[in-house]
């Protein structure tokens, strides 16, 4: 099964909508938002895709202040909205999200060895790797940001790099990074 993986949105509407017509073209049928939504109205866009049958799952990021609204517009695009970090199954594997500003969390999740897939967003910084463990390998998997590229003044490196999202195949374990 193809899974779209996305986060970091910030309320970019534009790329999010990029995001959901290559979700399509790709014919995704699971949708995982790793956080940073920030406001309601962006997650309705998504009712395209779970009109189609997609299951759509998302955790909150730092800045989803507006939790209320979320859990809300998550209901009315039959979506699962978990909380600060989701724990769920699609096709045998065990997916773990959590944004990952806390990074002793991340870690700890990590080295459970708990999860076949360990998705975060936060850093803006696409990231896919596989951590070696006696229990089991767990693929790690961060789609960097999909809002617009943004040129900073005072940042070392942009805040917000080219966009991107990855599609991710639970049969092959392959993942393809996709630039917005």
């Amino acid at each position: 099964m193809k899974i779209g993986i996305i986060s970091d949105s910030h309320d970019d509407v534009t790329n999010v909508n990029r995001a959901i017509d290559i979700f399509i073209e790709k014919k995704i049928r699971s949708v995982i938002h790793a956080g940073d939504i920030i406001s309601p109205p962006i997650i309705k866009e998504f009712k395209r895709l779970t009109d189609d049958g997609v299951s759509f799952f998302g955790i909150y990021g730092n800045n989803d202040g507006e939790k209320k609204g979320l859990e809300a517009v998550f209901n009315f695009v039959r979506g699962n909205l978990l909380g600060d970090d989701g724990k769920f199954e699609i096709d045998g594997l065990k997916f773990c999200v959590y944004h990952g500003q806390d990074l002793r969390k991340k870690e700890k999740f990590i080295r459970s060895q708990k999860f076949d897939v360990f998705i975060y967003g936060h850093s803006h910084t696409k990231h896919s790797e596989i951590s070696h463990g006696n229990k089991r390998d767990t693929i790690i998997l961060n789609p960097g940001s999909s809002h617009s590229q943004a040129e900073t003044k005072y940042s070392e490196s942009p805040y917000f790099p080219e966009p991107s999202i990855i599609i991710f195949d639970s049969t092959t374990k392959e993942t393809e990074f996709i630039d917005l």
